[in-house]
């Protein structure tokens, strides 16, 4: 096999570890949940959103790092940390040592997502990157695809082996990587990253979210959820004055400067609010209500990921011909019928051809229709040597839009037993996200529109090697 068939194999895999674990445990939660005596339902989301926030805020530092002491060293590394974080996720014998490996392995997943595409491009000549970069990218849709089966699968022994099942994948990655992989740097892009701001960062998304999540157990006017939303407000506000000033800050004002950018980091971060959550309130609703197994709760919900496996592309492709909005509006209205759906027919008694099967499809439609036509027009605005770092920040927004949305959803349905009011007042609040990720997008002109997706989604140009840098990974 070629040199180059080689690289895109080992990098694409890491990119799949790393992605699969954001979808693999949601199938997970309520053997998780049994096993840990009836853990809250608010505790253990922090196993998914730990995860998230970490990941959200080491995105950028990672690639700096990576310019500074290699790229090769540091995907090997996040490699190796992500295998070892597996283990203690395996074997963790609470709740909160499952959160405390969670986050350990986020940091390992930042070091390999933005660290992989710089290792990659540089093997392919300019005429064959983009199709390399869409290769790449078909890991996260396939770890989306394939998540909730393997999942189900692997639960039915142990929730354990949801995190273990890394390990094979990930030693024979890591030692395909350190016999293909070439070692780069770039010292004079690698200026010291702003790891004040990206734990600043950390802080305030997590204090906002524990806020939101525990807001209903303290009371909404208590001390306890003032102090938390007002250090997720100081945490913030240190990052916004950090990033003026630290000369590689977490975020780069400049890049919100092309309205393109803002409008879609800004729709990507109100989708992500409603995405995320469906994702666990999907096995949740089939397992606590209508008493689905894990295994039949993951073959359930795959139609949904199936859909946007098949049609993200296409769909970035077209977005290059029509403009976003044209793609981005009847996604999101896609998405909403497919939670209305949920809403108005979803009963306690199961009948997973009418009540589920017609909604997972719209949602997975809406899906494929949104994220990859948000991704290109956020760095449609951008000058091609910034494309990169443009999209390391479109995926910081989903990330954290992620976080809270899962806070918002652990809160409607409450730490109790969940019930069929909670999940109908929770699909509603995503039909909402939903339709206000659109609403947000459509402020931009026609114009601009057709213009942007025709950055990476559409094929017309892939980041130049000096582009995709280390923490500028397209999304």
């Amino acid at each position: 096999m070629a040199r180059h068939w080689q690289v895109l194999l080992v990098v694409t895999a890491g990119a799949f570890l790393a992605n699969l674990d954001l979808f693999i445990v949601n199938v997970a939660f309520p053997a998780i949940q049994a096993d840990f005596g009836g853990a809250d339902l608010s505790a253990l989301s922090w196993v998914l959103n730990g995860y998230a926030i970490v990941f959200a805020a080491l995105l950028v530092p990672a690639g700096r790092l990576a310019d500074l002491v290699g790229r090769k060293r540091v995907f090997l590394g996040g490699l190796a940390l992500f295998l070892a974080a597996s283990v203690a996720c395996g074997v963790a014998p609470g709740p909160w040592a499952l959160v405390a490996a969670r986050v350990v392995q986020a940091v390992g997943a930042a070091l390999m997502i933005p660290t992989s595409l710089a290792l990659l491009l540089p093997e392919f000549p300019p005429n064959r990157r983009a199709a390399a970069v869409g290769l790449w990218t078909a890991g996260a849709a396939v770890a989306a695809t394939v998540g909730p089966t393997i999942g189900g699968l692997l639960v039915t022994a142990s929730w354990r082996w949801v995190f273990l099942i890394n390990l094979p994948l990930g030693l024979l990655t890591g030692l395909a990587g350190a016999r293909v992989l070439r070692e780069s740097r770039d010292p004079a892009r690698g200026r010291r990253p702003d790891l004040l701001g990206a734990a600043l960062l950390c802080v305030g998304v997590g204090a906002l979210a524990l806020g939101v999540v525990k807001g209903g157990d303290w009371g909404w006017a208590s001390p306890a959820f003032v102090a938390a939303e007002a250090a997720a407000a100081a945490a913030l506000a240190g990052v916004a004055v950090r990033s003026t000033r630290h000369p590689a800050p977490v975020v780069e004002p400049a890049l919100l400067r092309p309205r393109a950018t803002r409008a879609a980091d800004a729709s990507v971060f109100l989708f992500s609010m409603a995405f995320f959550p469906l994702l666990l309130a999907s096995v949740l609703f089939m397992t606590e209500v209508w008493g689905y197994s894990a295994l039949e709760a993951g073959l359930a919900i795959a139609p949904g990921p199936l859909m946007v496996a098949l049609l993200s592309w296409p769909a970035g492709s077209l977005a290059g011909r029509l403009g976003p909005r044209r793609l981005v509006l009847p996604g999101v209205t896609a998405f909403a019928a497919g939670c209305a759906w949920w809403i108005v027919h979803a009963g306690t008694t199961p009948d997973y051809l009418v009540d589920m099967l017609p909604s997972t499809i719209l949602a997975g439609v809406g899906v494929a229709l949104t994220f990859p036509v948000l991704a290109g027009t956020a760095v449609s605005g951008l000058p091609p040597e910034r494309t990169a770092t443009g999209s390391a920040l479109f995926n910081m927004a989903r990330q954290i839009g992620g976080v809270v949305g899962i806070a918002v959803f652990v809160a409607i349905i409450g730490s109790g037993v969940p019930d069929l009011a909670g999940f109908r007042a929770a699909w509603a609040f995503m039909a909402v996200s939903a339709l206000a990720a659109g609403a947000a997008l459509a402020l931009l002109p026609a114009p601009a529109g057709a213009r942007g997706a025709q950055g990476l989604t559409g094929g017309a140009r892939a980041p130049s090697p000096s582009a995709a840098g280390p923490g500028r990974a397209p999304s």
